[in-house]
């Protein structure tokens, strides 16, 4: 009688290669601590979709929203472990490990958003994606969420106005300075805690975007909003260097067009977002939109240029000469 030996074999020879094609497939773990009906997360939604159209196969990309795998302490150091593959934090976020970065949270340094966008899509804003490298990390695209305003309980036009008022903000020292410079008070709060804070009156006024002001109702604690622009709220696309480079050329340049896609949607996306709850916060009637006059803005612009002087040795004077000459 003969052994069914070879007959085995024989199958799981033939199983071999479907086998080694399911474990060459690369897969990317996208993490990120916010809802997937935000910019954010739709567009790493985007990314995932347009990997799985143009990478079968090849490239998959998992999604983990809502900080179901690292919250916001955490994550940028499970992507240092390799226990994550990308990430999407505030730019605020990581200063200490590129001061150049500070850069983006300084007031009243870009004029416009077309400016903002202007800087990043040049050599200098392209070199800050760079940045990150010493620390094994390397900047992928500039993700926007909005530029921010100020809210307060009493009107806020010109800079004096701030004085004596306590703003909660991201953890960032740029921006303690400059609600000091100001002659506020800044608190460092996470952002979900922000509405507790106003309630309670721990603080007494704030700085977001729209979207974000709106998706807390912030308006119902905030009567008088002042469009001032002064900053962003964007966010950094961040992989691990060593792993992002380990990919094959063409998987990576694929990817890089994909990025690039995305990106413009999240674009596109987030400034449809903000113009949309701006209308809805005026639409309350309950709280009060004024817009700066030219001569206002730079009266706000020169009050805030002692907090460019106090951060540009870190930044590098070129560096924030690139951004001025991008107005």
């Amino acid at each position: 009688m003969k052994s069914p030996i070879p007959g085995l074999c024989a199958l799981l020879l033939a199983a071999l290669p479907l086998t080694a094609v399911q474990a060459d497939v690369i897969t990317l773990r996208f993490s990120h601590v916010v809802s997937p009906d935000t910019p954010k997360g739709r567009g790493a939604l985007l990314l995932q979709q347009l990997v799985e159209q143009r990478l079968a196969g090849q490239v998959r990309v998992e999604v983990l929203p809502n900080g179901t795998a690292f919250d916001d302490a955490s994550e940028l150091q499970a992507l240092q472990d390799g226990k994550v593959d990308i990430l999407a934090p505030a730019i605020s976020k990581l200063t200490p490990l590129s001061p150049k970065l500070k850069l983006f949270d300084l007031p009243f340094l870009f004029e416009s958003r077309a400016a903002l966008d202007h800087f990043q899509a040049r050599s200098s804003g392209r070199q800050l994606l760079q940045s990150l490298e010493p620390n094994g990390l390397i900047g992928l695209a500039y993700w926007p969420n909005g530029l921010k305003q100020l809210s307060a309980r009493k009107p806020i036009r010109e800079p004096g106005d701030a004085k004596g008022l306590i703003f909660r903000i991201q953890n960032s020292d740029v921006l303690q300075s400059q609600f000091e410079t100001l002659g506020a008070t800044a608190v460092k709060l996470p952002f979900n805690q922000t509405l507790q804070a106003l309630t309670s009156g721990t603080v007494n006024a704030t700085e977001n975007t729209w979207s974000n002001y709106w998706s807390q109702r912030l308006d119902q604690q905030q009567r008088y909003f002042t469009e001032t622009n002064h900053g962003a709220l964007d966010y950094m696309l961040i992989a691990k260097a060593e792993r992002w480079r380990a990919l094959p050329f063409s998987v990576r340049s694929t990817l890089e067009e994909i990025i690039d896609q995305v990106t413009f949607e999240v674009k596109k996306q987030s400034e449809a977002e903000n113009q949309r709850d701006r209308g809805r916060i005026a639409a309350t009637g309950g709280s009060e939109i004024l817009t700066l006059t030219p001569d206002q803005r730079n009266h706000w612009r020169d009050a805030m240029r002692p907090v460019w002087k106090q951060y540009e040795a870190e930044i590098g004077s070129a560096l924030l000469k690139a951004a001025e000459n991008s107005n």
